[in-house]
C-alpha cells in the first residue's frame, strides 16, 4: 500500500489542531509514528480513513490526560488562593486543586497510595502497578475505588458545580464539612 504521509498530515492536521491548539505538531507526530507502527496490522485498505481518525482520537485522548494529570500548578497561584480571593480573579478549579492532596492523605493506604502515584505524581496505572508490585487489574480497581472515596470525601465538604465537560465551576462549603476545603 502506498501511502503519502505529506497527504495524511495534511489531512489530519486540521482535525487535530481544532482539539488540541497549540499542541498539533507534537500530537501530529504521535498520530504518525502509531499509524506507521499500526499500518501493517490494517487489513483492508479501504477501512484507511476511518482508521486514521482513530488513531488520531486516541492520540488527542492520550495528550489530554497527559496535559491533565501533569499540570503543574505555580506556587504563586497555590499561594494566592489561600488569600481571601478576589471575585474576579478566584479560580475554583485551582483551589480545589490546591486542597485535593489533604484529601487524598486522609483515604485508607491502599487507596492513598495508588492515588498519589497516579493522581498527583502523574504515573500511568501500569507504572503505578510496577512500583506497588501489583497487577495492573488491581491497581485500576484501587484507583477506581479510590477516586469513588475521594469524590465522597469532597462532596461531604464542598457543594461542586462541573459544567457539561465535568469542569468545576463553583464550589462553595457546606455546613459542617469536614475540612475547610473551599
Amino acid at each position: 500500500m502506498n501511502i503519502s504521509w505529506t497527504a495524511i498530515d495534511r489531512e489530519l492536521r486540521p482535525f487535530v489542531r481544532r482539539r488540541v491548539g497549540d499542541d498539533v505538531d507534537d500530537v501530529m507526530q504521535e498520530v504518525l509514528i502509531r499509524m506507521h507502527r499500526g499500518l501493517p496490522a490494517l487489513e483492508d485498505p479501504e477501512r484507511l480513513g476511518p482508521w486514521m481518525i482513530a488513531v488520531a482520537r486516541s492520540a488527542i485522548a492520550d495528550h489530554g490526560r497527559r496535559h491533565t494529570r501533569r499540570r503543574d500548578v505555580p506556587v504563586e497561584e497555590v499561594e494566592a488562593v489561600t488569600d481571601p480571593p478576589e471575585p474576579r480573579s478566584f479560580d475554583p478549579a485551582l483551589a480545589l486543586a490546591s486542597v485535593l492532596g489533604a484529601f487524598v492523605a486522609d483515604l485508607p493506604p491502599t487507596y492513598r497510595e495508588v492515588l498519589e502515584l497516579t493522581e498527583l505524581k502523574g504515573l500511568t496505572q501500569r507504572e503505578a502497578a510496577d512500583q506497588l508490585g501489583i497487577t495492573l487489574t488491581a491497581t485500576k480497581s484501587r484507583v477506581a475505588r479510590g477516586r469513588r472515596m475521594l469524590r465522597q470525601s469532597l462532596e461531604r465538604c464542598c457543594d461542586i458545580a462541573l459544567d457539561a465537560r465535568r469542569r468545576v465551576i463553583d464550589l462553595r462549603p457546606r455546613d459542617g464539612g469536614e475540612h475547610s476545603c473551599c
